[in-house]
């Protein structure tokens, strides 16, 4: 496989998410960008290749000097558990790639709401629009919305009714 076949972006941002996936990946990722640093390469640097803010791996260094490699896995996290298990979480990613009409929904792109109402549906949690979108992100998914008409309009009609077109026209 050639180099460029895999440097695209959505073939990176899927690296990311698997090196974010489990506890082992992230302490993984941690010790390698450490191996850098102590071999001689600048924070910055180390941060570019790994694609990570350059303050976060500064993090890294200064719990790996006060904690050793302990410092370099994630800490306890506070606050309360989720309400979707892992495995929820899965098929909700999967369902995510399918237009929500597959599942019985109305409209044609997910968004806080479709997929508040899906998750109350398949699973009977109650879950806010905001809690929705900002699952969205937890798997990785954008919001997006779509485009009105006049986006796929014709662009001679377009550069008709320009206001640029019309003077260079009478000029």
């Amino acid at each position: 496989m050639r180099a460029h076949d895999i440097s695209k972006p959505e073939i990176i941002l899927g690296l990311h998410d698997e090196i974010r996936r489990t506890e082992e990946a992230r302490y993984d990722h941690r010790l390698h960008a450490l191996l850098l640093i102590a071999q001689g390469e600048r924070c910055s640097e180390v941060a570019r290749i790994f694609g990570d803010s350059v303050r976060v791996v500064q993090y890294w260094v200064q719990r790996f000097q006060k904690d050793g490699f302990a410092g370099l896995y994630d800490a306890e996290k506070n606050g309360r558990s989720g309400r979707l298990g892992e495995e929820q979480l899965k098929e909700i990613k999967t369902v995510l790639y399918e237009p929500p009409e597959k599942s019985g929904l109305s409209g044609q792109i997910w968004d806080g709401k479709t997929l508040s109402a899906y998750i109350k549906k398949r699973y009977g949690i109650n879950l806010g629009v905001r809690q929705c979108q900002r699952t969205f992100n937890q798997l990785g998914f954008r919001l997006r919305k779509p485009r009105p008409v006049i986006a796929h309009a014709d662009p001679a009609l377009q550069a008709e009714y320009k206001k640029t077109s019309r003077d260079i026209e009478a000029g």
